[in-house]
């Protein structure tokens, strides 16, 4: 819908529809499922100890993955967070709901998960960063964010502001940037140096105690809200958190746990082709603009002790709510899922923090517990992507499932994970942009990615898991790489440029 329709049409096309007859009723004649999403930022797909990774610490991930579903390859839709997350509640691609980048509010006539399960009777509630952009509140009853947990810090809000040492949005100060672009960054001239020679810094142990941390508030108000709501009505509650996300700040006893000198950086650091690969590919390895302190191989190890550290901390957190869950007895009425809303590089191919479309970057993990549906211990190889949530979710719940959604339900994948199905995932980056618009399909072994004016690329993930040969140049393998540039244009064709 483009704004003029959306205004031709008016008010009363954002009035929820009203359910069929007889679907209220049906919801109240027996105990609804609530759902419980976990969710995450920046986290690698398979930087979990249940996906093999053994220097990842993420017992309670462990356990939720033990206990149901593991999809193999989960894709985000963008890796990168206002779009990505725009994606998982709302069911529909960037180019469609249309929050292009972090800096972009999404368009208020796109209903989310949270009007659907609201107008079927569900207390909605969303504990933790989503990365709004600004006041909407997209349909939930219930929210609490950045700005409440600045309010529970009080004047250790100062500790958090040193941690980021300039305005990151990211990583929720300013939460909305509007509040910040009349009069400027408040905390300008207050903050110390501490060495840092771009935005982000390599990581350290934070300085705020750990039951002040971002991740400890987003616990305990998701255990406030299951005691306060859990046991009267069905919910569907987010928690999301912000690590492993930067700033790469643990608390100490994380920290601990991680000696950069353990660390070692990934095979494929320093071993990319430089020929072999597009311009903003070699731009992003030689030039670690974010941080450029990455450079050097010590401080990487560094970078990677702290970012474990954090998923750590957060999976810590995780259990708390699982915990307090499990407490409550209501695990057996309740749907669990976790994912993030997109991976980190994390020094593989040299690169670090998103932005690509290498499988750690576009890649996240996806577990599923549904009781009565999922298997304890299942796998599933199909490809799935976070477009797909708010179908399956609804489906799950018995909730009417509205037309117009770009994903379908991952249901029969969670009913029968061992049979693989053919299926075609999507991923997108700047396609507001004629100038840099990029996108990816991955469908059976292969991953294409279209760059506007640059090379593309094609790999066999079953034969180069790590995407180091780039097969889209090579003759023998011209025409997939054409089949596939003709499938992903069908599915999104950039505009003509001027």
């Amino acid at each position: 819908m483009t704004r003029k329709d959306f205004l031709t049409v008016g008010a009363s096309a954002l009035a929820p529809p009203r359910l069929p007859a007889g679907i209220q009723a049906a919801r109240t004649s027996a105990q609804p499922k609530n759902v419980l999403f976990l969710l995450s930022d920046q986290h690698r797909p398979r930087t979990m100890g249940c996906a093999g990774d053994a220097v990842a610490h993420t017992p309670n991930l462990d356990t939720l993955a033990r206990s149901g579903i593991r999809f193999d390859s989960a894709y985000c839709t963008n890796p990168v967070c206002t779009p990505s997350r725009a994606s998982i509640l709302t069911g529909l691609y960037t180019h469609n709901h249309r929050a292009w980048a972090n800096s972009t509010p999404w368009p208020i006539e796109h209903r989310t998960m949270a009007h659907h399960f609201s107008r079927a009777g569900y207390v909605t509630g969303l504990i933790g960063k989503m990365h709004f952009v600004d006041a909407q509140t997209h349909g939930f009853d219930y929210r609490m964010d950045f700005n409440d947990w600045f309010q529970y810090l009080g004047p250790k809000v100062g500790l958090y502001a040193e941690e980021l040492n300039r305005p990151n949005s990211g990583a929720g100060m300013p939460q909305i940037d509007d509040l910040w672009r009349d009069f400027g960054d408040p905390w300008t001239g207050t903050r110390a140096p501490d060495g840092r020679k771009a935005l982000v810094h390599v990581g350290r142990v934070s300085k705020i105690p750990e039951r002040d941390h971002f991740e400890s508030f987003v616990a305990r108000e998701s255990v406030r809200f299951l005691k306060n709501f859990g046991r009267k009505n069905p919910f569907l509650l987010i928690s999301s958190f912000l690590k492993p996300h930067d700033p790469y700040m643990p608390a100490q006893r994380f920290a601990d746990r991680y000696p950069a000198s353990a660390m070692r950086l990934p095979a494929t650091n320093g071993k990319v082709d430089l020929s072999t690969v597009p311009k903003e590919i070699r731009d992003r390895i030689l030039t670690p603009t974010a941080t450029p302190e990455l450079a050097a191989p010590e401080l990487g190890k560094q970078r990677m002790a702290m970012y474990y550290a954090n998923l750590a901390q957060m999976d810590d957190c995780i259990g708390q709510v699982l915990a307090a869950l499990r407490e409550l007895d209501m695990e057996k009425d309740t749907v669990v899922l976790y994912s993030s809303d997109h991976g980190e590089m994390l020094g593989e191919h040299g690169l670090w923090q998103k932005f690509v479309f290498y499988d750690p970057s576009v890649g996240v993990p996806l577990l599923f517990r549904v009781p009565g549906v999922t298997a304890p211990g299942a796998r599933c190889a199909t490809p799935a992507s976070l477009v797909q949530l708010v179908s399956t979710l609804l489906e799950l719940c018995g909730i009417p499932v509205p037309s117009g959604l770009d994903g379908d339900s991952l249901v029969p994948c969670l009913r029968e994970p061992q049979k693989t199905l053919d299926r075609t995932v999507y991923a997108e980056h700047n396609l507001h942009n004629a100038k840099l618009a990029r996108f990816m399909i991955r469908r059976g072994d292969f991953k294409y990615s279209h760059y506007t004016d640059d090379m593309p690329e094609l790999y066999d993930l079953r034969r180069d898991p790590e995407e180091m040969k780039n097969l889209a140049l090579l003759p023998a393998h011209k025409d997939k790489a054409a089949e596939m540039k003709e499938e992903i244009f069908r599915w999104y064709k950039p505009p003509a440029r001027a």
